[in-house]
């Protein structure tokens, strides 16, 4: 039976890079179930303690839940904003981890980054490899992607170097499934 793997975008544009990318990624894999996901699919309120106990779980958090149960792998590429995760990314992961507290239900993980800058989002990779994996995360491997609208065009890598790292990164997160 064919792995399920799982690509996110944690931003809520529809224009994401961050979805851009992990979908790219997801792309070179083989023999697998890729299933996209879209965080504007998945309608949820601001997470609150107040809201969840007066209201429960949204259908938009239970239904993402549920997909997130399916997976055996994540390509995750987090969008940055102002050094941290998207709003929209955090209150995802706030709702799930109420539902689950293992968010990424100890399965690997490809965690990426991307911005138009030169750092590539580093800071919020930073934060995401010392938080995740205390939610589940098995980071296989990490990557920031610097300056996307010089380095990705018309949905290919235009730089060799990072081509190549993407590459032998999504080698190693398929070995490890």
């Amino acid at each position: 039976m064919k792995k399920n793997i799982l690509t996110i975008g944690g931003s809520t544009s529809n224009n994401s890079i961050n979805k851009k990318l992990a979908e790219h990624a997801g792309s070179f894999m083989k023999n697998v179930n890729i299933i996209n996901i879209d965080l504007n699919d998945y309608k949820m309120p601001l997470f609150s303690v107040d809201v969840e106990a007066e209201q429960g779980y949204s259908k938009g958090v239970v239904d993402l839940n549920e997909i997130f149960d399916t997976a055996d792998g994540f390509i995750v590429s987090l969008a940055e904003h102002n050094g941290a995760y998207s709003a929209a990314f955090k209150n995802a992961y706030d709702w799930i981890s109420r539902i689950k507290g293992k968010v990424w239900r100890n399965k690997p993980m490809l965690l990426l980054s991307a911005s138009p800058g030169v750092r590539g989002g580093k800071s919020v990779l930073n934060i995401a490899l010392g938080k995740f994996p205390y939610m589940g995360a098995n980071i296989i491997g990490s990557m920031p992607f610097p300056l996307f609208d010089e380095n990705f065009k018309d949905g290919e890598v235009v730089n060799p170097e990072l081509k190549e790292e993407l590459l032998k990164l999504v080698k190693e997160f398929e070995k490890s499934l």
